[in-house]
């Protein structure tokens, strides 16, 4: 069994701030819908999350349910012209093992040279117990912005095989990332619209769908819709309503 702690979280996060970051000036790591994005958050912010998932119009004997309710916390710890870094938790309710840990370090796009695509490296579902909760997903993200078009991303995920497994108890512990996500201007620039997917017959697998609206600067909701690859160990389908304030 893999176990990771808060201490081993805590120690990356040094790490990565240490050691990348040294002139210091979404919650699950920021995201799409479902999966990671590209994006850290600004040095010094708070941004907090609620992400609801649930049927809706089924009732419990054809299926209905959802889950636990996420209430997450990220901080942007580092944030130059190179890079951004951010470290976060997570509380799901009602679980018997709510607190999870993420962190996440970007190359920002074009800050190497022109035509540079965003890289991120991070991890996120990193549990409190090994045998229940220790997803521990790794995963490695590109992203770049087209003009006019919006902007694409494509990645690579690894988890514990321990938890990451198929409806039969195989082992599917990895798969790949892609999204496209685009701020609708000509219409509102605090309009959003985003795909995302997420590979693989575990629970994580998915391809979601979502619109955003910024009310403010600091204050936004997603309301979309996940369609898991497998039943059996996705759930059925759900509507996803996702409230972020920024602090």
């Amino acid at each position: 069994m893999k176990k990771t702690t808060f201490v081993s979280i805590v120690a990356l996060a040094t790490f990565i701030t240490l050691g990348f970051a040294a002139p210091l000036a979404f919650a699950t790591p920021s995201t799409q819908i479902w999966i990671p994005s590209t994006d850290t958050q600004p040095v010094g912010t708070v941004h907090l999350g609620v992400d609801n998932y649930t049927t809706m119009f089924k009732k419990t004997e054809d299926g209905g349910d959802d889950l636990p309710l996420t209430m997450g916390a990220t901080f942007g710890v580092a944030d130059t012209s190179l890079i951004g870094v951010e470290v976060g938790l997570d509380l799901r309710e009602p679980t018997n093992e709510p607190v999870f840990f993420n962190a996440k370090i970007q190359l920002k796009e074009d800050s190497l040279y022109d035509f540079f695509p965003a890289i991120a490296i991070g991890g996120y579902d990193f549990g409190s117990d090994s045998e229940s909760t220790d997803y521990n997903i790794i995963y490695l993200l590109a992203a770049k912005t087209f003009p006019v078009f919006g902007r694409l991303s494509l990645g690579y995920y690894s988890g514990n095989e321990d938890l990451m497994v198929d409806a039969k108890g195989n082992v599917a512990k990895d798969g790949f990332l892609a999204s496209y996500d685009r701020t609708l201007a000509e219409i509102d620039d605090r309009l959003w619209v985003a795909i995302d997917y997420m590979s693989g017959e575990n629970a994580y697998g998915a391809l979601s769908l979502g619109v955003a609206w910024r009310f403010s600067p600091n204050i936004g909701v997603l309301v979309g819709y996940d369609m898991f690859n497998e039943v059996q160990t996705g759930g059925e389908n759900k509507v996803t309503i996702q409230f972020d304030m920024d602090f």
